[in-house]
């Protein structure tokens, strides 16, 4: 199953929709966002996806309640784990705790946000990803993640408007 990551997309609504038109035209299975969507209304877009997702609360996210709702109840608090397609999975926003996630051996994946830094690695057999920025503030880059599920290979796609 190939996944689509994304995180700190910040209310940029145009590349919000890159992402989304990434994501679908190349049929992932499903998407995971990793916080910081910011304002509940950045959520209305997600409909457009072409495959269910989840994602965590970040750091910058105002309206929790009617984030969740706008979400259809598919936000957690940070952890959150789960199993897709046989991969044992941990999502975070901050980036605090993600060595010693994956340095336990317990996920396949481990998935985080918050610096706004695209980063792809393996800690022991364990893949790390941070999808970097949806929004470009930061650092003027924005972009997303694929993951196949099957094998843990990853790649960070930039988006361009």
């Amino acid at each position: 199953m190939l996944i689509g990551i994304l995180s700190d997309t910040h209310d940029n609504i145009p590349l919000v929709e890159k992402a989304i038109d990434v994501f679908n035209s190349r049929a992932m299975g499903f998407v995971i966002h990793a916080g910081d969507y910011a304002s509940p209304f950045v959520l209305k877009l997600f409909g457009k996806l072409g495959c269910d997702y989840v994602g965590i609360f970040g750091n910058n996210d105002g309206d929790k309640l009617l984030l969740q709702e706008r979400a259809g109840g598919r936000l957690r608090n940070q952890p959150h784990v789960f199993t897709l397609g046989e991969r044992k999975i941990v999502v975070m926003h901050e980036h605090h705790v993600v060595e010693s996630l994956a340095a336990s051996g317990h996920f396949d994946l481990v998935v985080y946000g918050h610096t706004h830094m695209a980063d792809i690695r393996t800690v022991k057999r364990t893949l790390v990803v941070n999808p970097g920025e949806v929004c470009g503030y930061l650092y003027g880059k924005p972009t997303v993640a694929l993951v196949d599920l099957k094998t843990l290979a990853a790649e960070i796609v930039e988006l361009t408007l």
